[in-house]
């Protein structure tokens, strides 16, 4: 649809509001830019990268069904290298924080892990293969090998 620029923000419920959004500002750079307010109780936070993404949090218990999205990636955040999939790792060890290893997949990208205080999965990528305008399938053999197909078989 012309006119779409870009996806805004992803919205995460979580368990505590003030400790997800120190472990998002602290490791992910991202700022404070908004507080949401239901009947004068702190209920969300807007957080924005200055590149103009945000994620919004949810004190979880006031989500519609209380979702958990523990151990999910709901989204992915690109880096422009496999050298700032380490400069994150480097940065969670510094901060104490859970993650994952850097995971180098040559063609088909490198991947990184990070553990919000939920378990919620923030994945960051760098090389990914997917691009706009042009199809890849990949099925994975469930050992960490891949093979790519260029059919969809959606269709």
């Amino acid at each position: 649809m012309a006119g779409l620029v870009r996806i805004r923000h992803v919205k995460l419920p979580v368990s505590d509001l003030a400790r997800s959004v120190a472990w998002y500002t602290d490791l992910l750079d991202l700022r404070l830019a908004g507080e949401l307010r239901e009947e004068g109780e702190l209920r969300g936070a807007q957080l924005m990268h200055p590149s103009g993404f945000g994620i919004a949090l949810r004190e979880r218990e006031y989500c519609a069904g209380q979702p958990d999205l523990g151990g999910f990636d709901a989204f992915a955040l690109e880096v422009d290298s496999v050298d700032d999939l380490h400069a994150f790792a480097a940065r969670a060890d510094e901060l104490d924080y859970t993650r994952g290893e850097v995971f180098d997949r040559g063609d088909y990208g490198a991947v990184l892990d990070l553990f919000d205080p939920d378990n919620t999965v923030v994945r960051l990528l760098a090389n990914n293969p997917f691009h706009a305008g042009r199809f890849l399938g990949v099925d994975t053999d469930g050992k960490g090998g891949f093979t790519r197909y260029d059919q969809p078989t959606l269709e």
